[in-house]
């Protein structure tokens, strides 16, 4: 019996990617996500020097000229002369590689997971759930921010000794590339931890549907013919799911760029002179008074990261309606 004509109609209903084409939302969200991921791709390593180091002209206004160069800065600087522009592009990559990162890991991790419990069903099925229930009692921004105080160092460490071994065997480019990594030691503790804690929901989801998949006739045949299990869940099931773990992963990534910049802000991820949307935040969030504030360093970061999320979930939103099986025809 071909697999295609045994998938059930809720995942791959005819026209899934059309119902998409046609959400206006989803698509302008696509289309706006599309160009903030270009501009910071190719912005920074395009723009002057002058706007890429610090400079005299510190808390200058948007659209100020350059201080010592032919240049202007479009979106202000910073109290370090800093061009705001190229540290929001460059702090655009930092939160979006966070958010598909950890959004990657945690996807991974519940989908393997959910697949095997849905499987299995019976007492592992139960016991992998109450596992689950017991980690959902766990705060996790707790959870995250001792898993940064107990391996950051050790990575610090890590990378440090690979700098000074470099420097003394006279690897120039290896010493170059640990001493910009020290700076994103807590990026990357942190993008482990966020994945370790976001794959809940997504376990209990997949678990839900693989509960039903695996009633069906083309697994009852699969086990006929003798394939084993894990045959099963990589051949027949996975496929079946592609779409619905999609759907969830778009909506992970702002669950994780958001914890990413709660922790930046309370000083917990990113160190200068690097950037992420969070720093930025916290960077502006100093500044303002009511004396004189310098409302363009928290303006300009807050309207991108919003304006993100918004269309993240907007996408995520267009992706369940056309997809998710326990959504509406």
């Amino acid at each position: 019996m071909p697999e295609a004509s045994t998938r059930p109609a809720s995942l791959h209903r005819p026209g899934g990617w059309e119902i998409v084409r046609r959400n206006r939302p989803a698509m302008l969200s696509l289309g706006f996500l599309g160009l903030i991921a270009l501009l910071a791709l190719l912005g920074p390593p395009l723009m002057p020097e002058a706007l890429k180091t610090t400079s005299e002209g510190a808390f200058l206004p948007p659209l100020s000229p350059g201080a010592h160069a032919p240049v202007t800065h479009l979106l202000g600087t910073d109290k370090n002369g800093q061009d705001l522009c190229y540290r929001l592009l460059s702090g655009a990559r930092v939160s979006l590689g966070v958010g598909l990162c950890g959004a990657a890991i945690s996807l991974v991790i519940g989908t393997l997971y959910g697949m095997v419990s849905g499987f299995a069903g019976g007492r592992v099925d139960a016991l992998l759930m109450r596992t689950v229930d017991l980690l959902y009692a766990v705060p996790r921004i707790l959870f995250i921010m001792i898993f940064i105080a107990a391996f950051d160092g050790l990575l610090k460490d890590a990378v440090d000794g690979l700098r000074l071994h470099a420097q003394a065997s006279g690897w120039v480019g290896v010493e170059d590339t640990a001493r910009r990594l020290l700076p994103y030691s807590k990026i990357v503790v942190m993008v482990l931890s966020l994945g370790l804690v976001e794959w809940l929901s997504m376990a209990r989801i997949i678990r839900g549907q693989v509960l039903v998949l695996r009633e069906l006739t083309f697994v009852t045949a699969a086990r006929a013919m003798g394939q084993s299990g894990w045959r099963i869940l990589r051949l027949h099931l996975l496929p079946n799911l592609s779409t619905l773990i999609l759907t969830y992963l778009t909506l992970t990534i702002p669950a994780v760029i958001l914890d990413e910049s709660f922790l930046s802000f309370l000083g917990l991820g990113i160190e200068d002179p690097a950037a992420s949307w969070g720093s930025l935040l916290k960077d502006g969030a100093q500044v303002i008074n009511p004396v004189e504030s310098k409302w363009w360093l928290l303006a300009f970061p807050a309207a991108l990261m919003s304006l993100s999320l918004l269309a993240l979930n907007f996408l995520g939103d267009g992706l369940r309606d056309a997809f998710d099986p326990r959504s509406g025809d």
